[in-house]
């Protein structure tokens, strides 16, 4: 495997200069960021499928709304990035969502992306996990559509049990942090 990276990084390498110009330290600065390290295997075990029971509140004072959904969690790219394909009803409505999640090696931190069938932007969204590894805090920046203005959102995954995971979402509204949506989520397999 280690063949494949070092060819890999060579042609990285040719690409943006002669290969002769690259130091030692920066070879192995390029090795260290392209090998998977443990929190991409953290990432792996997240793997399968998953039954997801979603709770939306549509305003913070509002009465929520619930939904259920399927997940299906795998890694990509010989496990550097974790996507989550998301399947369901709401709202009424058929729903697709997809997410990625990435550990970048270099800037030790986590980084996320979303797009779903109810929208045509992407929400991304910087963050980092607390010391015991089991809550990842998430911060970026969602579009209001029925206004045009853009908000700050918050996005909490925490790790409650070999099977079980909570993902909330919180959203601004008036400059005041609310909760907008959380999903239950339960491996089926």
């Amino acid at each position: 495997m280690k063949k494949i990276y070092a060819i890999a990084l060579l042609a990285l390498c040719m690409a943006g200069s002669k290969a002769s110009a690259q130091t030692e330290a920066e070879q192995k600065a390029w090795m260290a960021y392209m090998t998977p390290g443990k929190e991409h295997k953290k990432l792996s075990l997240e793997n399968g499928i998953w039954y997801n029971e979603m709770t939306f509140w549509h305003d913070p004072k509002g009465q929520p709304t619930r939904a259920t959904t399927t997940a299906e969690a795998k890694m990509l790219f010989d496990g550097r990035y974790q996507e989550i394909y998301y399947k369901g009803v709401v709202m009424g409505m058929p729903f697709e969502g997809k997410s990625t999640l990435a550990f970048d090696n270099a800037t030790k931190e986590y980084i996320a992306t979303w797009i779903d069938n109810m929208g045509t932007g992407i929400i991304v969204m910087r963050g980092s996990a607390d010391k015991t590894g089991k809550t990842i805090t998430l911060k970026g920046e969602v579009v209001n559509p029925a206004d045009g203005k853009i908000n700050p959102c918050r996005e909490v995954f925490t790790v409650l049990g070999d099977n079980v995971r909570k993902l909330e979402m919180f959203d601004t509204k008036d400059g005041k942090e609310w909760k907008s949506m959380e999903i239950l989520m339960k491996r089926k397999s």
